[in-house]
């Protein structure tokens, strides 16, 4: 399994800095795509977001029996080393488990392209260093058709630049709010962007608090 996206520094969150992602996209032209179908609630016992990539669409990835679908796109080369999905509306609707983006990231996916996202799944993507990139519907329809083929199925995606180029050499345009692409480029969660502030919050302590009167008897 490759490593995550994610590593603990000083007890935050921390991530390898989004900016340019090159890399196998697998295309998964299915809208709606729950969170339970991204990871079924039977592997949410664990502790640790260690092994849910093992888990990533475990419905449509496995028979009953746990053995590989052999026609699932992610069961196949080159796909099985992607890091890019692409995807259709919807995508990550459900429950609002945040374990969805761990899997994603534990497989190796760093960013997921479609037309749209359910609220919750896009803001916990950006918390897990995930990209969850908005696309116009033509973009993705032509994106899913190159990603389905091993000849054209490189894509790179330019953060910075705001579009993906593919394999060739078309680009497709996205948008993403100015603070989650900041987040991204940063590789840090909101408590590590928090902690970038230690300074002028100690500052803050230092005179604020001496002019704060004490509570009498230490009561309210």
């Amino acid at each position: 399994m490759r490593s995550r996206a994610r590593s603990s520094t000083l007890g935050h969150s921390a991530y390898d800095p989004f900016t340019l992602v090159t890399g196998v996209a697998a295309p998964l032209p299915i809208a709606n795509v729950d969170t339970d179908q991204i990871v079924p609630g039977r592997f949410l016992k664990g502790t640790t977001r260690d092994g849910l990539g093992k888990v990533l669409l475990a419905p449509l990835r496995y028979d009953p029996d746990g053995r590989e679908q052999q026609d699932f796109i992610l069961n196949r080369e080159p796909w099985r080393q992607a890091k890019i999905l692409v995807t259709l509306d919807n995508f990550g609707c459900g429950s609002s488990r945040e374990h969805a983006a761990w899997a994603l990231a534990d497989f190796g996916i760093r960013t997921v392209l479609a037309p749209s996202f359910a609220d919750i799944f896009y803001n916990n993507a950006f918390k897990n260093g995930l990209l969850p990139a908005k696309l116009e519907a033509g973009a993705v329809e032509r994106l899913l058709a190159l990603a389905g083929n091993p000849a054209t199925c490189l894509l790179k995606v330019d953060l910075e630049a705001g579009e993906v180029t593919a394999a060739t050499g078309e680009t497709f345009p996205f948008d993403v709010p100015a603070e989650k692409r900041e987040a991204l480029l940063s590789g840090l969660d909101e408590i590590g962007r928090s902690l970038k502030l230690e300074p002028a919050i100690a500052e803050f302590e230092t005179r604020h608090l001496p002019g704060v009167p004490p509570i009498p008897n230490g009561k309210f």
